[in-house]
């Protein structure tokens, strides 16, 4: 389990998040969060291969094709974010580490505990089971009703 600090510390060290599933439809929860965190002042890469631009932001096939753009540009992801199943993780914590981003984000429902182990082993953060948007919101912007208050 993350602690409250170590959760206050991530989301207000890690900037500029690579969005793994981040789907283009608005009722979906990954676009609901990364909306909310993009409106939060946080930068949002999406990972999506089916899609080109989500949120005006360019989407990736992949977390390394994103590191890679943003690289061009003197800019890196801080932490990967993943709205997949747990068995998709493995994968993305490889790219992650790869990258050398700081922290390994699993949504709620996902827990994936060797993935988390390589991530931890490799110096990242490791926060599984939680849901980025609603952390942010009790730790930095007050939860509204029911966490929800968004006018979405």
């Amino acid at each position: 389990m993350t602690d409250i600090p170590t959760l206050r510390r991530i989301l207000g060290t890690c900037r500029t998040i690579a969005v793994v599933g981040l789907s283009p439809q608005w009722h979906r929860p990954s676009f609901f969060a990364a909306k909310y965190m993009q409106g939060h002042g946080y930068r949002i890469v999406p990972v999506n291969p089916t899609a080109t631009e989500i949120l005006g932001e360019p989407a990736y096939p992949s977390v390394t094709e994103a590191a890679r753009a943003l690289a061009a540009k003197g800019e890196r992801i801080d932490m990967v974010d993943c709205f997949r199943r747990t068995e998709d993780i493995g994968p993305i914590a490889d790219e992650a580490v790869a990258i050398g981003a700081k922290c390994l984000w699993q949504q709620i429902g996902v827990v994936n505990e060797e993935a988390a182990a390589k991530a931890r082993a490799a110096g990242l953060d490791v926060v599984m089971d939680r849901c980025v948007k609603i952390e942010h919101a009790r730790r930095f912007a007050g939860l509204g009703w029911a966490g929800v208050n968004t006018k979405v």
